[in-house]
């Protein structure tokens, strides 16, 4: 069956008609930043969606979708800028993005929302976006870290840590997800010995992490960091003084610089860290990983699943409101998913479209899983465990 879906996609790519006229969705993400490296696969991801889409009939009567990259650097005024550039100069009507949770709750607050335009971010989890008040103009493919910080917390525990220090990073993301962590391991019975925040992107962290080990015992560090602004620092500083030697966190923190910049002997059996995963198993999900793989992608990238949906589920909404009206688009993103409708499946978008002519509801099931926004536009998720595995990667693991 994998084996299949793959060569069906691949083909339909091959003999991809002609199309039409042009419809403009902005690729909002944080190209360049700390997390560049991160943002890669994801890029990759939405662009095989988008392929996916042109490749079998385009956009309403043949138009074609057209992603139009802007860079929001993992930052808020940076995402207002390449919202505003997409939204009012290249007159986008809608927008995949954008990366990191401070630069989409600033671009939304300051430029999608007013305007209108609809946003489905791939990669923003704050707590804080659910709050947003938005009139149903951001979406997510991703979980919120409201789930995320208690899964870790739990996983915390049940390793038998009863005794953590916290440090986050003073931003929207790692300040909400260690929020959660820190108040659900107390819940679990453990204790929080000290909790920091910290700036991001300085030469050195020693005087922070001084601090945090001589206000209590503890067991590890539970560090909440973008791994290219403050993450990969806080772990060497830590080794360095003997002060820290094991280390939990979170999604943002799986790269493979952080093996490579500090070892994968020192991490390994040392480190935890929490990430969404997909339905594996799925054959929506087998379906995404063959094309991914097949343009020589990892499909265990961390939010390319994500990616590959947020921009799947945009160009659905295009078609179920037959027209490009920002409204109708942003309504429409709340019709894809009914369980009474047709199952879609990633790949699967000559049959969405006939589907959709045909006056008939669906149901889109994602890359990731069952893409099911409810009424804050956040969808349900699983998590898996990342460690480093013998070959010195990231090997993750489900988490049950």
């Amino acid at each position: 069956m994998k084996k299949l879906l793959s060569v069906v996609a691949l083909g339909a790519l091959m003999s991809s008609p002609a199309l039409s006229a042009d419809v403009k969705v902005g690729s909002v993400a944080g190209v360049t930043g700390p997390i560049a490296e991160l943002v890669a696969p994801i890029l990759a991801g939405r662009n095989l969606a988008a392929d996916h889409v042109n490749a079998a009939g385009g956009l309403l009567d043949g138009n074609r979708l057209v992603m139009i990259q802007a860079d929001s650097q993992c930052d808020a005024k940076a995402a207002v800028d390449a919202a505003s550039k997409v939204v009012n100069v290249d007159r986008v009507v809608a927008i995949v993005g954008a990366s990191c949770s401070g630069a989409t709750s600033g671009m939304a607050q300051a430029v999608t929302i007013p305007a209108g335009i609809a946003s489905v971010s791939d990669t923003s989890t704050a707590p804080s976006i659910t709050d947003l008040d938005d009139n149903g103009r951001v979406f997510r493919t991703v979980p919120s870290d409201a789930y995320q910080g208690a899964t870790l917390a739990q996983y915390a525990y049940d390793l038998g840590f009863r005794r953590l220090a916290v440090t986050y990073a003073n931003d929207d993301y790692n300040a909400g997800f260690a929020a959660v962590f820190a108040a659900t391991f107390p819940e679990l019975g453990g204790t929080i010995t000290a909790s920091q925040a910290h700036e991001p992107a300085k030469p050195s962290y020693r005087a922070e992490v001084a601090t945090l080990a001589s206000a209590g015992d503890a067991e590890a560090l539970a560090l909440f960091a973008y791994y290219g602004g403050s993450g990969i620092t806080i772990i060497r500083n830590s080794l360095e003084a003997g002060l820290f030697s094991r280390f939990l966190g979170g999604d943002a923190m799986v790269d493979q610089s952080v093996i490579d910049r500090i070892g994968a002997d020192t991490l390994r059996g040392n480190i935890w860290l929490t990430q969404p995963i997909s339905e594996e198993d799925s054959v929506s999900h087998m379906a995404f990983a063959d094309a991914f793989a097949a343009r020589g992608n990892d499909p265990q990238a961390p939010f390319a699943a994500h990616g590959y949906d947020a921009t799947f589920v945009v160009a659905l909404a295009i078609e179920k409101a037959g027209s490009t009206d920002s409204a109708a688009i942003a309504k429409a993103l709340t019709q894809i998913n009914d369980p009474d409708g047709e199952i879609i499946n990633a790949g699967e978008w000559a049959k969405a479209k006939a589907a959709i002519a045909a006056g008939k509801a669906i149901n889109y099931e994602g890359a990731t899983g069952s893409v099911d926004f409810d009424a804050n536009g956040d969808v349900p998720g699983s998590y898996g465990i990342s460690t480093v595995g013998g070959k010195g990667t990231w090997q993750v693991a489900p988490i049950h």
